[in-house]
């Protein structure tokens, strides 16, 4: 097994955008990983601090390919590196700002080789929860939920920066960068999800530091995270977005899924509203979401047509 292992490559995908003050304490945690065997390639999405100044103390490692571009947002950026990167045995997300445990990689590696390589796999992670100044703030709650295809609809367990997957995953993902993903990390969860296999490691493997500027909202109190939902459901007009998203998965792998899940998205690929869809979404008899609250309200969300 551990030789096995020594022989399989790992290629990190960061996305960089004004992170300067962060960036290589992160990139220092990878390049220190006790799994050797890796490459890791950063794009610059544009950022207008001195990102690229500190990047530029890593140009001369053969294991760090830095590519300076335009501004496309995070999203578009990681697809992009998926488009550049090339293929490995495995492919891991970071992000710019967090600092990995040593055997991150090393864990990763142990877990999906024990699973049936020829279909997409997708590996992640617990982590816990730092300040800006990396002090520990707290442990990430496990999921009450295993990862499934319901669940994938409505939300995404894997983050990003606690993700692995393999040759499978990323040659599905490449063949069709989406056009409407919600996420990266969203997109990949689905497309594992639907088509291949999720498995989950309660083990921690990363500091994930929240600092006021990160994209997502984990380690809000219960107040600031409540009225960032509301923003972001209400009037960013988050559930367009996820509709969009659901439609072009359905349109590219709906065919391709098991019966029940290809079923539970055809729900979901009807543009207009029907209140007997949506009664049957309301109704449906497995929970989409960890929480109580968050899947009640999940629900309203079905029965109104938000989603």
């Amino acid at each position: 097994m551990e030789n096995n292992m020594n022989e399989k490559k790992v290629k990190v995908l960061l996305s960089a955008y004004n992170g300067e003050k962060y960036i290589e304490e992160q990139v220092d945690s990878i390049l220190q990983q006790s799994f050797k065997n890796i490459e890791l390639f950063i794009r610059d999405d544009g950022s207008k601090d001195g990102t690229r100044k500190v990047l530029k103390k890593y140009e001369k490692d053969p294991r760090v390919h830095i590519f300076t571009e335009e501004n496309i947002g995070f999203i578009k950026s990681f697809f992009r590196l998926i488009q550049i990167c090339g293929e490995a045995d495995y492919i891991a997300y970071a992000d710019q700002d967090d600092v990995w445990l040593e055997d991150k990689l090393k864990m990763a590696v142990e877990m999906l080789e024990k699973e049936e390589g020829g279909q997409p796999l997708l590996y992640f992670s617990n982590y816990d929860f730092h300040d800006g100044d990396m002090q520990f703030q707290g442990h990430a709650k496990k999921p009450a939920l295993e990862p499934s295809f319901h669940n994938a609809v409505a939300d995404c367990m894997a983050l990003g920066f606690n993700s692995v997957f393999n040759r499978a995953a990323y040659k599905l993902i490449k063949e069709h960068i989406p056009e409407y993903a919600c996420g990266h990390d969203w997109w990949t969860y689905m497309v594992c999800a639907g088509m291949g296999k999720v498995v989950s490691d309660e083990r921690v493997t990363v500091k994930y530091r929240r600092h006021g500027n990160n994209v997502s909202a984990g380690g809000m109190d219960f107040i600031k995270f409540q009225i960032w939902r509301f923003r972001r459901f209400f009037l960013d007009n988050y559930f367009a977005n996820v509709r969009m998203q659901l439609r072009e998965y359905h349109g590219l792998y709906g065919q391709a899924l098991r019966e029940e899940d290809r079923r539970l998205l055809a729900l979901f690929a009807d543009e207009k509203y029907r209140f007997g869809t949506a009664l049957r979404k309301a109704c449906y008899p497995r929970r989409f979401r960890s929480g109580i609250l968050d899947e009640l309200f999940l629900r309203f969300i079905f029965l109104i047509g938000k989603l």
